[in-house]
C-alpha cells in the first residue's frame, strides 16, 4: 500500500494537531468515494489531513492576519487555492503532516473536480472546532461571569473585546466574512454559511436564555431571542470587518483591551431587555417614541 492510500490509524490520527486529530467524516462531504465507509475512511486519512493543512496555510497567507500583498485579481477570495499551489504547499508541510508524494494526484484522487476540495476546505476552515482548542472552556467561563458575576458591564466589555479581537486573528473568521459577500448565487457556499451561523447562533442563544432566566430579565414585547442573537452577531461581524479594513478607526483598542463592540452590546441589551418585575410592556418602537416624540 503506497503513501497515497495508506490509512491513518488511531495512533497516527492522535499525533496530528488539533483539530486535524478529530473525526472529520461529518465535515468533508465531497470526497471521491462511492460508499459511506470509503468516504469516512478517507476523511480521516493522513494524506487528506496533510492536504487540508496545506490549504489552510494558503488561506492564512492569502487572507491574513498580517497580509502585506496588494489586492489584485489573483488574490481575490480563493485565487490562491489552485491544485498546483496546494500541491506545492503540501510538499512544504511541517511534521507531523506528511509531505511526500504527488500532491496533484493525491488531490485528484480525493476530490474530483477540484472545486469539491475548495468546498470541503471552506467547510473545514469555518468549522467551529477550527476556532480554538479552549473554546468550550472559555464559553463556560463567560457564562459564569454573565450569569453570576457581580460586574455585568465589565463582563460584557471584556467578552466583547475578546471575541472581536480573536476574530481579527483567525483566518476562518476572515474567510467566513469574505464568503458572505460572494455567497449569493452559489448554493453550496450559502449552505455552508447558513449551517455555520445556525450552529454559532444556537450556542449564543443558549447563553442569552440562561442570562435572562438567572438575571430575571425578559425581552421587550415584539422581540425574540433570535432578534437579540442576530443583532449582536451582525454588530460583531460589522466591527470585525471595520477593524480589518480600517485599523485606524479604533473600533478595537488592543492597548486597553476594549472595543466599541462592548458599548454596542450594552446598548442592544439595554434596549432589548427589561426586568421581569418592572416591564413596561412597550415595544422598542413605543419606548423610543415615548422618549423622543414631541408633545403638543
Amino acid at each position: 500500500m503506497d503513501d497515497m492510500d495508506a490509512p491513518s490509524g488511531p495512533r497516527a490520527k492522535r499525533e496530528l494537531p488539533f483539530p486535524y486529530d478529530l473525526d472529520l467524516s461529518g465535515v468533508l462531504r465531497n470526497l471521491n468515494r462511492r460508499t459511506r465507509w470509503g468516504r469516512d475512511r478517507l476523511a480521516n486519512d493522513r494524506v487528506t489531513a496533510a492536504l487540508l493543512a496545506a490549504g489552510m496555510r494558503l488561506l492564512e497567507r492569502h487572507l491574513g492576519p498580517g497580509v502585506r500583498q496588494r489586492v489584485n485579481s489573483e488574490r481575490l477570495l480563493l485565487g490562491s487555492l489552485s491544485q498546483r499551489r496546494v500541491a506545492e504547499e503540501f510538499a512544504r508541510n511541517p511534521a507531523p503532516f506528511t509531505r511526500y508524494g504527488n500532491g496533484v494526484s493525491m488531490l485528484r484522487d480525493r476530490w474530483s473536480p477540484h472545486s469539491d476540495f475548495v468546498t470541503d476546505l471552506i467547510t473545514f476552515a469555518v468549522w467551529r472546532e477550527n476556532y480554538r482548542p479552549e473554546f468550550r472552556e472559555q464559553r463556560a467561563a463567560n457564562v459564569r461571569r454573565l450569569v453570576h458575576g457581580t460586574d455585568f458591564v465589565r463582563a460584557v466589555h471584556d467578552i466583547a473585546y475578546q471575541h472581536t479581537a480573536e476574530g481579527l486573528g483567525l483566518p476562518s473568521v476572515r474567510l467566513g466574512l469574505a464568503l458572505m459577500t460572494a455567497a449569493e448565487g452559489d448554493e453550496e457556499v450559502t449552505r455552508i454559511i447558513s449551517t455555520v451561523y445556525e450552529d454559532y447562533l444556537g450556542s449564543w442563544k443558549k447563553l442569552y436564555a440562561t442570562v435572562l432566566r438567572e438575571r430575571h430579565l425578559q425581552l421587550r414585547r415584539g422581540l425574540t431571542l433570535d432578534d437579540l442573537a442576530n443583532a449582536l452577531s451582525a454588530a460583531t461581524d460589522g466591527m470585525t470587518l471595520r477593524a480589518i479594513g480600517d485599523p485606524a478607526a479604533g473600533v478595537v483598542d488592543h492597548a486597553h483591551r476594549s472595543s466599541l463592540m462592548g458599548t454596542v452590546a450594552l446598548a442592544v441589551i439595554h434596549a432589548f431587555l427589561e426586568p421581569d418585575d418592572d416591564a413596561s410592556g412597550l415595544t422598542l418602537e413605543q419606548a423610543v417614541a415615548a422618549r423622543f416624540d414631541r408633545r403638543p
